[in-house]
């Protein structure tokens, strides 16, 4: 029992230098550590936004946008599929009108030639055909389709409202990481809390503005028909007709005209967009935006320009016309490119904007902090110096209460801490405040486990052992107690991992650690350093 091979030896020995490799980085500086041997841990904890200051904001998410932006294009892709295709060999299908109802997510489309129902809602049918939630379906359908007297509704299910609301959270949070980190190697903190709001946390930062104007930005990328019927002085006095709207020009574009008449459903959308990148201008100065299509986006591009060569085509960005070139040529290739006044900095942020996609809901700022450094600096210097304090008195307790063995126990306790430190730094981890508490509670843990043993100790001395059979009994016995305790700790920290957010994940983590690491050291180091001390000096009894 207490004995240990020269294999487990080496082992514990070379976990232990591993641990110290990835922790050494941690009292290093920048400029050291970039100076390390390539083969060498570099990694180092980083602080969170309580620890080195940064920026806090909580966003609300409207998610019932996001229901009435898909039915309004349920809508439209209604209306189109009414249209003739002669690649379909469909004619068209006459309607007196279509309308949608937010309140009772509804869309009502009344057919004119009622000898054209069964086509119309056989049409209807096609287009809400399908479950959600991906691949599987979940076996829900998102729509239902009702008819009759002439008239056709098609309604959102509650279950399908649910998933497009925590769907459109889940997409808001992916597209805000790709803008605020578009590298990924930013310690950012994005999270959803509760049904429709975001967490934001950017330690470092300290400039909240910049940070609210770049998530803001919609980043709708968009592609329209013009509609040169209409003049422009009635389109600027706001006499339109249905279906068309008047979109001005972007200064980028920089041709000095007011605006275009356009029609509000867009043949292609900005999620079609697959890619978009920033490049020198090919046909002069200054620099363009390339983008290129997925298979969906491709297909409509192509029909459309196939359609209308010689036609204005206007590409939108957030409600401006950033180009509104004329078709040349069918663009069959699913790419193209927006040319302009870009210079290197506006092709490279709206590239960014357009490939991290747009927000699929507008989100309004509920709360925002700003964590200054110093206040961070001051929280660095109260965690370290409460972790100081514990460590001491838990060190000088040790020694007091028992003696050679307390002192095998804060050997362990330093190894414990070591073992930490290089566990967090491999990960990658950010440590807060709540993650300095996780460490000096698993401090505590790991001393709590030694005195279950020294303890067990002391009573087989006192009932007569000798000091190595009662080790021995000690270490054996305490063993299930130790085990318990800490897999309902380890249990809890995954708990508080799993449904926590930010400083609760942090103290999750530092303590789910904590507890695995002073398990370790507790029974496996000090019953080493116990054991070697025992079986080599061979004492008569045991001072405890």
């Amino acid at each position: 029992m207490l004995q240990f091979s020269r294999y487990q030896i080496a082992g514990i020995a070379l976990l232990m230098v591993l641990a110290a490799l990835f922790a050494v980085p941690n009292l290093l500086s920048k400029e050291t550590r970039e100076s390390l041997p390539g083969f060498l841990p570099k990694g180092t904890i980083s602080l969170g936004l309580d620890l080195q200051g940064g920026t806090y904001l909580l966003l609300g998410v409207d998610t019932q946008k996001v229901i009435d932006d898909r039915m309004r294009s349920m809508m439209s892709d209604i209306r189109r599929d009414m249209r003739p295709n002669r690649a379909a060999d469909r004619e068209r299908v006459s309607i007196d009108g279509i309308a949608y109802d937010d309140d009772a997510k509804a869309i009502t489309l009344r057919i004119a030639d009622a000898a054209q129902s069964d086509e119309a809602v056989k049409r209807v049918r096609e287009l809400t055909r399908g479950g959600i939630g991906g691949a599987l379906g979940l076996g829900l359908r998102a729509y239902t389709v009702s008819a009759g007297a002439g008239r056709i509704q098609v309604t959102m299910t509650q279950e399908a409202q649910t998933f497009y609301a925590t769907e459109a959270v889940r997409d808001s949070i992916e597209v805000v990481r790709r803008r605020i980190d578009p590298t990924g190697n930013k310690e950012v903190l994005i999270a959803p809390e509760g049904a429709d709001r975001i967490v934001v946390q950017v330690p470092g930062d300290n400039d909240p503005q910049a940070l609210k104007d770049l998530i803001n930005r919609t980043g709708q990328l968009s592609f329209h028909r013009h509609d040169p019927t209409v003049s422009l002085q009635d389109a600027m006095q706001g006499l339109l007709p249905p279906g068309r709207i008047f979109v001005p020009f972007g200064e980028l574009e920089g041709s000095g005209r007011p605006g275009l008449v356009l029609y509000e459903d867009a043949e292609v959308t900005g999620d079609m967009v697959q890619d978009a990148s920033a490049g020198p201008n090919s046909e002069g100065g200054g620099f363009q935006i390339n983008f290129a299509f997925d298979q969906r986006g491709a297909r409509r591009f192509a029909d459309y320009t196939r359609n209308n060569v010689g036609s204005v085509f206007a590409i939108v960005l957030d409600n401006e016309i950033i180009s509104a070139p004329n078709i040349q040529t069918p663009i069959t290739q699913g790419s193209g490119r927006i040319t302009g006044r870009f210079s290197a900095y506006e092709a490279a942020q709206t590239s960014l904007l357009i490939r991290s996609g747009a927000l699929p809901a507008e989100l309004t700022t509920l709360d925002q902090r700003s964590v200054s450094a110093s206040l961070g600096a001051d929280s660095v210097r109260a965690g370290t110096m409460a972790l100081i304090l514990g460590f001491a008195a838990v060190i000088i307790y040790m020694v007091i209460s028992y003696g050679r063995f307390g002192v095998f126990a804060d050997i362990a306790l330093l190894a414990n801490v070591v073992l930490i430190a290089g566990v967090l730094s491999l990960l990658g981890s950010t440590l807060t405040l709540p993650g300095i508490a996780g460490i000096v509670l698993t401090i505590g843990m790991a001393v709590d486990a030694n005195v279950l043993i020294f303890e067990r100790i002391r009573e087989e001395t006192l009932a007569g052992k000798t000091p190595i059979k009662a080790a021995e009994v000690g270490y054996d016995k305490a063993r299930s107690a130790i085990v318990d305790a800490n897999i309902t700790t380890f249990l809890a920290a995954l708990i508080m991992f799993q449904l926590g957010a930010g400083p609760v994940r942090g103290f999750a983590i530092t303590l789910a650690v904590g507890v695995v690491t002073s398990v370790f050291t507790a029974y496996v180091l000090t019953r080493l350093f116990a054991g070697r001390y025992l079986l080599g000096a061979r004492p008569k009894e045991i001072k405890l």
